[in-house]
């Protein structure tokens, strides 16, 4: 069999990750569901953290079965449980019925599919470890500003359960087809001509850990709660970005909503940018710059009132939300190899399922408490200037395996 040119693996690693990513497009189903079935913006909402919590789960079994059966299986697998759960939430009566579709079932999906163009590519571009993931998992950012106007539009034509129909039917033919594309490259393929930089090799594992092994050092358990602690910062400032807009700026509901999808770019922008960059200053350097810049930004945060230095601050902070999910994978694949960066990473995107329930609950309940955002975000700047010391910690040259 020929060999396949890994940038057409790459583009249908990119459009999977869209078709995943449109799960960010959550919002606009919330105020239509709450208002069909008379439940509350938190029960509705709940859906949409059930679906985050079992992705961040699903792709660590997700990791191990790529190791065993390879990525394509998986893939397919995903995008069919994801479709699914989508489709079937089109015949949503009851609240546990919305949980159990598009929650659970959709977030196996999710889980199943955003591991295999992650562990894939890293394989594939070595030689472009940060820009490539940083490409593939901003797709994921930039899946709701695809699906969003495409949603919006079709529950006002034909309602809000026709429309889960329709998506779940295009993701069953969209995602599982661009799954069909995944593969590894051969043992020990690298590109013509390419030897690793020695700033690259400095950064780099001198073998392939497995799971077990890396799990004993260190660097993966810093690794994993540097993803939890930017996570959990980012998706606090997400869970609130409309009533904050609302709060700081004194803007109508209509315009702190459109404010969010101009700020939401900022997400999908800053997984290729920060990752991009990281290949040239290192992934240490990147994730202290992504903390240093936090701090100022939450900071600064709650004195603002001029809707464009928030929509500029918030963006800003949702470059570094993303910054985190793009450089991540290559920093994983730099520190254990990329043999097994299916259940390493896999494993460590936990950090994402629960920053996905810790941030915006304690965003919330501090809110509720105080009476403003201000004591919440200044609380995050602190959190953050602290994380800073972390990436200060990470090494990689001569790192050996245990046995």
């Amino acid at each position: 069999m020929d060999k396949p040119n890994r940038w057409t693996i790459a583009v249908a690693g990119v459009a999977m990750q869209i078709a995943l990513g449109a799960v960010y497009a959550w919002s606009v189903f919330r105020t239509p569901l709450a208002n069909e079935f008379k439940w509350t913006i938190a029960q509705v909402t709940l859906t949409f953290t059930i679906s985050i919590l079992v992705l961040g789960f699903a792709a660590f079994p997700g990791g191990l079965w790529l190791n065993r059966k390879g990525p394509r299986v998986v893939a397919v697998t995903g995008g069919i449980l994801y479709g699914l759960g989508v489709f079937l939430a089109g015949y949503t009566q009851s609240l546990w019925w919305l949980y159990l579709t598009y929650g659970l079932i959709g977030g196996i999906g999710l889980g199943f599919g955003y591991i295999v163009p992650v562990a894939v590519l890293v394989k594939w571009f070595p030689d472009r470890r940060g820009l490539i993931t940083g490409i593939a998992v901003g797709g994921f950012g930039a899946g709701a500003l695809v699906t969003a106007p495409i949603a919006t539009s079709l529950i006002a034509s034909v309602g809000v359960l026709s429309t889960f129909k329709y998506l779940g039917l295009a993701y069953l033919i969209v995602t599982p087809a661009a799954g069909f594309f995944m593969r590894n490259p051969p043992e020990g393929w690298r590109p013509a001509g390419w030897t690793p930089a020695p700033a690259q090799s400095a950064e780099r594992a001198a073998r392939d850990f497995t799971l077990a092994q890396a799990l004993k050092t260190r660097q993966w358990w810093t690794l994993w709660l540097i993803l939890f602690l930017n996570v959990s910062a980012g998706i606090s400032l997400i869970s609130q970005q409309a009533p904050l807009f609302q709060e700081l700026a004194g803007v109508s509901a209509a315009a702190a909503a459109g404010m969010v999808g101009l700020v939401s770019i900022g997400n999908a922008v800053g997984r290729i940018f920060w990752a991009w960059l990281s290949d040239f200053i290192t992934r240490r350097a990147t994730f202290v710059a992504i903390f240093l810049l936090q701090v100022a930004l939450f900071w600064v945060l709650p004195d603002l009132s001029s809707t464009a230095a928030l929509i500029a601050v918030a963006f800003a902070i949702l470059m570094c939300y993303g910054g985190g999910f793009g450089t991540m994978p290559a920093a994983a694949a730099d520190a254990f190899g990329a043999r097994n960066v299916g259940p390493i990473y896999g494993l460590m995107l936990t950090a994402w399922g629960l920053a996905s329930v810790f941030g915006p609950l304690m965003m919330a309940e501090i809110r509720q408490t105080t009476g403003s955002y201000r004591g919440a975000l200044h609380i995050i700047a602190g959190v953050t200037a602290l994380s800073v010391l972390l990436p200060l910690t990470l090494r990689a040259r001569g790192l050996q395996p245990k046995a």
